[in-house]
């Protein structure tokens, strides 16, 4: 029963709580104390990033045209954000709100005060991702698996959370066994979710590399790179089996592809030695991982 209510919180709108008779609005310069369910003007200064953000490509020009908003009109819709300590909180959904209103230097935002453990905070955070219309599909692919890794949903709950067929979830979900650099191909928009479904057909990754590049040199449709796709199953069938990695390292890598947001590649040797890769998209991404790694 106490999960059918949280559900129900996760699915409200801003209009819902602000209707709420418990929520408040208040813009003085008391120092904060209990304003959990509040709406306040908090300094910019006081507001960290949250470390579970599933986003990392934030498009400059869309950023400059939401600060160009907020400067007509100032924010019209509070950010959320979960307090840390008196004068600390953590943002839990508007960072694009957040980081136009750093751009035009403003001293404070509104925000909205909440309660939320980690795991809500997560949970939140992508829940309201996945429902924007400007991630890219990497983005949303990997808010899927983190939404099913450490919110423990299978697709069929997913689906029914997020209001996406369990098919739709599921080729989502196809994209993360595309090699690193192909799925760069398709944040940046090198190529579309169509080209990235047809390439995944193929299980080797330096056929995903080759077919990409043809892609990309010859600037082919996505009817296109099924049919060469198709021509290189047939033409190469796969008998090479995949590397075998211990059962540790497995679990090791799902943890840190959850922790970090991305999907984490570990290289492991048969004398025990290896290496991990940690993959990052923008400078902000960047600075997201190292802030996370020296937690």
């Amino acid at each position: 029963m106490a999960k059918a209510t949280k559900k129900q919180v996760l699915g409200r709108g801003l209009s819902a709580i602000l209707n709420n008779k418990n929520t408040t609005i208040e813009n003085d310069a008391e120092p904060f104390k209990s304003n959990i369910g509040l709406v306040k003007e908090i300094p910019i200064e006081f507001i960290d990033v949250n470390p579970f953000q599933p986003r990392s490509n934030f498009k400059e020009n869309s950023l400059k045209e939401l600060a160009s908003s907020i400067k007509e009109l100032g924010v019209i819709q509070p950010i959320t954000v979960r307090r840390i300590s008196n004068n600390e909180f953590q943002l839990v959904s508007g960072e694009r709100r957040l980081r136009a209103s750093k751009m035009l230097k403003l001293k404070s935002i509104p925000a909205y005060i909440r309660k939320a453990n980690d795991q809500e905070s997560l949970e939140m955070a992508l829940v309201e991702n996945i429902q924007r219309k400007d991630l890219d599909p990497i983005e949303i692919a990997l808010s899927y698996k983190r939404l099913m890794d450490d919110v423990k949903l299978t697709q069929d709950q997913m689906s029914q959370r997020v209001g996406k067929k369990r098919s739709t979830i599921a080729n989502y979900l196809r994209l993360l066994k595309l090699d690193p650099i192909v799925q760069s191909g398709i944040r940046d928009g090198f190529i579309g979710m169509g080209h990235g479904r047809a390439i995944v057909n193929l299980i080797n990754l330096k056929d995903q590399l080759s077919v990409y590049e043809k892609v990309i040199t010859n600037k082919l449709s996505v009817r296109e790179t099924e049919a060469l796709t198709s021509k290189f199953n047939k033409n190469k069938p796969l008998t090479s089996p995949p590397t075998t990695l211990p059962s540790h390292i497995k679990i090791g890598a799902n943890e840190l592809s959850s922790f970090f947001g991305h999907k984490v590649q570990i290289k492991y040797g048969k004398n025990g030695n290896g290496n991990i890769m940690i993959p990052f998209h923008s400078k902000e991404d960047y600075n997201r991982i190292i802030k996370l790694l020296k937690k």
